[in-house]
């Protein structure tokens, strides 16, 4: 079952939930910057990120249903609406960006989750799966939305996007600090140790995926492999930085 909207909204209104969002935060900047020019989905809570793309064309918030919904932003004309995370409401590769927060771990079936969510992304589009890492404390502890669920390993990511159809291009984690109160001072230093120390006892992976030139997305959603093209085409220009 779900964390309730209710429950997220009040963990990252706490101390705690602060610390998670502003360490995310770092790693969707390094990745996607203001997404400039971009239509990017929110699938999940992710909504106390998406205010940063403000070059973005587009941003909806996509929340399931077992969840709830809240209105987004706090100004404005609403852009978040109540979805089946197997069935979303959207026309194939209408989203350059996808950003799956608090989506897979809670899911029935995150292979059918992350298959309408391959549906929805652009033929060049980038997709980022954030989740709770297996090893990490996060993961251990129930007063946070990421000790619900089920964590994964980043070898589970890969193998979960390379089945829809995605090919990984970048990784990274975040949420080295314990979340224990005393300590979320500490963040930074646990987080400039953590990952030359001790990896393994990140809190989140984020793992970034994009199509594989030779995939081809059938209508209901299914990833279909068909075979690599003699040449493969070769970017022209750099693009945003992936996580680190």
């Amino acid at each position: 079952m779900r964390r309730s909207i209710d429950e997220l909204r009040t963990f990252y209104g706490e101390p705690t939930g602060a610390l998670a969002r502003r360490l995310l935060a770092r790693r969707l900047e390094d990745a996607w910057g203001e997404a400039t020019n971009c239509d990017v989905l929110g699938l999940g809570y992710a909504t106390p990120w998406l205010d940063a793309f403000v070059g973005a064309r587009r941003v909806v918030a996509a929340m399931p249903g077992g969840q709830g919904v809240e209105h987004w932003p706090t100004v404005g004309r609403n852009r978040t609406l109540l979805v089946d995370d197997r069935r979303l409401p959207f026309v194939a590769g209408a989203f350059d960006r996808i950003l799956l927060v608090h989506a897979l771990e809670e899911a029935d079936d995150p292979a059918a989750l992350l298959l309408e969510a391959v549906r929805a992304l652009a033929p060049t589009g980038r997709i980022i799966l954030a989740a709770a890492a297996r090893g990490g404390l996060w993961a251990r502890a129930d007063n946070t939305p990421f000790g619900h669920g089920r964590p994964f390993t980043r070898r589970q990511l890969e193998r979960l996007v390379r089945e829809a159809g995605l090919e990984p291009m970048a990784w990274s984690q975040t949420l080295y600090a314990p979340p224990w109160g005393p300590l979320l001072p500490l963040a930074d230093g646990f987080e400039q140790i953590g990952r030359h120390v001790a990896p393994g006892a990140a809190g989140l992976i984020l793992l970034e995926a994009t199509r594989q030139a030779y995939a081809r997305i059938r209508p209901s959603g299914q990833a279909q492999r068909v075979a690599k093209p003699a040449l493969t085409p070769q970017p022209v220009a750099q693009t945003a930085a992936p996580p680190d």
